[in-house]
């Protein structure tokens, strides 16, 4: 579940995201990441990352599971050492031994040319493999580079080439940094900052099709912790190359800072038009729950309107009207009620993740966003009559009161999704 913070800054800014300027999406090729497609003809893929010991086989293979059931389309993991690595084939078998069938990405770092060759199992269960182009080793970068793309064209895997902000390739910056001092006129320290990374991850993907891997297997990362920084990145990187790319505020934070700032940034662009698969990188609270990355993501696309995940509810924030947290309570348990039965749904009743449900507090505006939704329940507002109105499609359907308006409000919501949205038969 999204933590509470989340919950209350969330609609807000969805709201503000919504009105955004929408452009084309920028044209790109397509990659095939273990059966999943990224590029601008498919809609935006979500992903996430797990936070254990890869190494620890069984806790690893249960957070991805939790991920992908949660949304995650592609989970990666990160894959350090030679523990880790040998620990990749149980977890795609665990994996499958429980049904899940989501792409798992290696996330490679200073020695992942040594890992890919030493376990081949591990490089030919991978979907794919992350490098970060400033993390290949100190010496003779460009010689584990190509290790690693080798490998990648033997097993006939896609490659993300990550730059970050803050493990860019020194040798490189030092270059550009010289060159620019040399200039008449030099650029401010930033721009050269930003010029290198997109230098490092264009040269690297220049270097990965020369060693072999086709062009349709190449995606692009080029990551910084601030949102306006990021926005500038990717809007020069996206002109220069039709490769897919892969959208993330890194080190985004935690709680609503994180929430907000990759809200702010990831909306700037995927109305731009930019971006192919997104991750939100949420610091979890100590036991927080790691699928509140995913929720954020999907909930950023479906504020957009670029896909749907789950029914949306509405729900008003309250005010001296409503001094009963009865209707709070009410929301968040329909919320709730919907992303259980989504799994059930998504399978049995195609299309019920457009549906619309309104909650509301009050006579003021509860009535008029009960009609605009699908289904919209009006609760009675502090010392006004204890009665709570049902819209159907726009028209009142019934008036609910007593204590038991909630399960009977659910009920009602039940048969709306049988009836509106009919029911197929599992293969």
């Amino acid at each position: 579940m999204a933590s509470a913070s989340a919950s209350r800054i969330l609609p807000a800014l969805f709201r503000l995201a919504s009105v955004l300027p929408f452009k084309p999406r920028r044209k790109t090729v397509t990659a095939d990441i273990g059966g999943v497609l990224v590029g601008s003809s498919q809609p935006v893929v979500v992903q996430s990352m797990t936070n254990t010991d890869t190494a620890d086989a069984a806790s690893t293979a249960m957070q991805v599971a939790a991920l992908a059931r949660a949304g995650s389309q592609l989970v990666r993991i990160t894959v350090n050492n030679d523990e880790a690595a040998a620990a990749v084939p149980e977890i795609a078998q665990r994996l499958a031994d429980l049904g899940v069938q989501v792409p798992i990405v290696g996330d490679f770092h200073y020695n992942g040319h040594l890992l890919l060759r030493k376990f081949p199992e591990t490089a030919a269960a991978l979907a794919k493999y992350r490098i970060n182009p400033g993390n290949v080793g100190t010496k003779h970068r460009d010689d584990n580079f190509r290790t690693i793309v080798e490998v990648a064209v033997e097993y006939q895997k896609p490659v993300r080439i990550g730059v970050n902000w803050g493990s860019l390739d020194q040798d490189l910056l030092t270059q550009m940094m010289d060159a620019n001092a040399a200039r008449s006129e030099p650029l401010d320290a930033k721009e050269v900052y930003f010029e290198a990374m997109l230098e490092s991850a264009l040269r690297s993907a220049a270097l990965a099709e020369d060693v072999g891997l086709r062009h349709d297997q190449i995606l692009i990362s080029a990551k910084i912790s601030q949102v306006q920084d990021l926005v500038t990145v990717y809007r020069r990187l996206a002109a220069r190359c039709d490769y897919p790319l892969h959208l993330g505020l890194t080190e985004a934070g935690l709680g609503t800072k994180g929430v907000v700032a990759t809200t702010a940034a990831l909306s700037i662009l995927l109305s731009e038009g930019i971006g192919d698969t997104i991750r939100v990188s949420l610091t979890p609270r100590p036991g927080g729950d790691r699928t509140e990355e995913v929720l954020v993501a999907q909930q950023i696309l479906q504020s957009l309107e670029l896909r749907s995940f789950t029914p949306q509810v509405t729900a008003c924030p309250g005010c001296g009207r409503t001094t009963s947290t009865f209707f709070q309570k009410m929301a968040e348990d329909i919320q709730n009620y919907l992303r259980e039965q989504m799994p059930i749904w998504r399978e049995s009743h195609p299309g019920v993740e457009e549906m619309k449900v309104a909650v509301m507090g009050c006579v003021v505006n509860g009535p008029g966003e009960s009609k605009h939704a699908n289904l919209g329940i009006s609760l009675p507002g502090t010392f006004e009559e204890p009665k709570a109105p049902v819209y159907v499609d726009g028209k009142l359907r019934v008036t609910l009161k007593g204590d038991a308006i909630v399960p009977e409000f659910l009920e009602i919501l039940n048969e709306y999704v049988a009836k509106t949205y009919p029911a197929v038969a599992r293969a």
